[in-house]
């Protein structure tokens, strides 16, 4: 097996990921280096860090609508983890992180090979979000977010970006005007009076690329819900909940 394959296989994310982990001189296969131009048997000795690890057997993926106030992932101290959540003997990792201030759908999985497949630009699948930004966007603001903006001096792709009629349901992602004014807490949800419900799709993923594009253009992002990842809908999913993946779903994320 390839060593990308067999780490992703035994939760260490997406290929990427993986990559960067050998790169790094951190792993090791019989006591030498791992070089990408090996190939791991069954009985091959290989760690990570100095800790073996082996491929996992079962494939999991689940979706879990992520709340706010949790990090998408592991590794930063005193933070809470979604991945927390979610109790199955498989190490899971998160397919594209949401900010710890955003909620909505993740995928879990120790499938890196569909990680990469849904995290490359290259292949063009779609994310999703209802965001409420300040104020109201006029069409022609509206425009220049469809047709790609200037960040860090590289054009944003197109992406899909319209106003929504209706507030999204998001377990208990809403609350009452009358609650927002009185709870003054970090993370608090606001009434969408106070601004606008757009819906955005995106084929690519850049860093925090919503919030950064929005304030751009004036309309700071207040609250920021992902709803789809490819073919995968968030559903009736409250907030904290998770639930398996069906075999049909799955297919139609690798197709």
């Amino acid at each position: 097996m390839k060593p990308q394959r067999f780490l992703a296989a035994a939760g260490f994310g997406s290929r990427r990921a993986c990559e960067q982990l050998i790169l790094a001189g951190r792993v090791t296969l019989n006591g030498q280096p791992l070089t990408f131009n090996m190939d791991i048997q069954p009985s091959d000795d290989v760690r990570v860090d100095g800790k073996p690890i082996s491929a996992e057997d079962e494939l999991v993926y689940i979706a879990l609508n992520k709340p706010i106030g949790m990090i998408s992932d592991r590794g930063i101290p005193h933070e809470q983890s979604a991945l927390d959540l979610v109790r199955v003997p498989q190490r899971l990792f998160a397919v594209g992180r949401l900010d710890k201030d955003a909620t909505g759908l993740l995928l879990l999985t120790n499938d890196g090979e569909l990680s990469y497949r849904l995290t490359h630009p290259s292949f063009e699948h779609e994310k999703e979000y209802r965001v409420l930004v300040e104020g109201q966007p006029q069409d022609a603001t509206l425009q220049r977010w469809r047709e790609g903006v200037w960040l860090n001096g590289e054009m944003t792709a197109p992406a899909q970006v319209s106003i929504e009629k209706d507030e999204p349901s998001d377990g208990k992602t809403t609350i009452r005007r009358s609650r927002a004014q009185k709870d003054k807490r970090p993370g608090t949800i606001v009434d969408s009076d106070a601004g606008t419900w757009l819906r955005v799709v995106l084929h690519e993923g850049r860093k925090r690329q919503i919030k950064r594009v929005a304030k751009l253009l004036g309309h700071p992002v207040k609250q920021l819900i992902r709803i789809r990842i490819g073919t995968l809908h968030l559903g009736n999913l409250k907030q904290r909940e998770w639930r398996h993946l069906s075999e049909a779903e799955v297919t139609a994320l690798k197709g």
